[in-house]
């Protein structure tokens, strides 16, 4: 696998949802990022993530509920099956975080974003977390979000 092209512009959104609510935040990020029309956006569910998904974007969303004050299982499992072989390969992409929470969201946040730590992502963005049922309010906020990064994609800035 050979790094990541300058020219690479995919924001690709991992997910993981049981009952839909972080399926719904993923999408509305999806919606956001495609209104950036020079950027390819990927939302995949997180067991059908493969190493050349994280290689070939440029930038990471990460959609996780929270599940016992920790990330989603499945949102661990793709971290442990591509650390090693693509870890090389992810330093300086850029990177953030929605979760949807079922308590405080802070444990699930700590964890993501130590194990992002170790990939030598960047954190671009402030991480959305939501408590509770999904409202319009967090789908607009999820919206900017993809926006945001897929904006600052097309203009060099990540």
């Amino acid at each position: 696998m050979s790094a990541m092209e300058p020219s690479d512009k995919t924001l690709l959104i991992v997910y993981h949802s049981q009952s839909g609510n972080t399926d719904r935040l993923s999408r509305a990020v999806e919606r956001g990022g495609s209104r950036e029309n020079a950027v390819t956006v990927k939302r995949l569910q997180a067991a059908s993530v493969g190493k050349n998904d994280l290689v070939h974007c440029r930038t990471l969303v990460i959609c996780s509920p929270e599940y016992f004050g920790y990330m989603a299982g499945a949102i661990k499992d793709l971290f442990d099956r591509t650390y090693e072989d693509v870890r090389p390969m992810m330093a300086g992409k850029a990177y953030a975080i929605v979760i949807a929470a079922g308590n405080d969201g802070r444990g699930a946040l700590q964890s993501i974003e130590r194990i992002l730590a170790g990939f030598k992502l960047k954190k671009v963005q402030d991480p959305v977390i939501h408590c509770g049922p999904v409202t319009p309010e967090v789908i607009s906020r999820c919206e900017e979000l993809g926006q945001t990064l897929a904006a600052g994609m097309e203009f060099g800035i990540y």
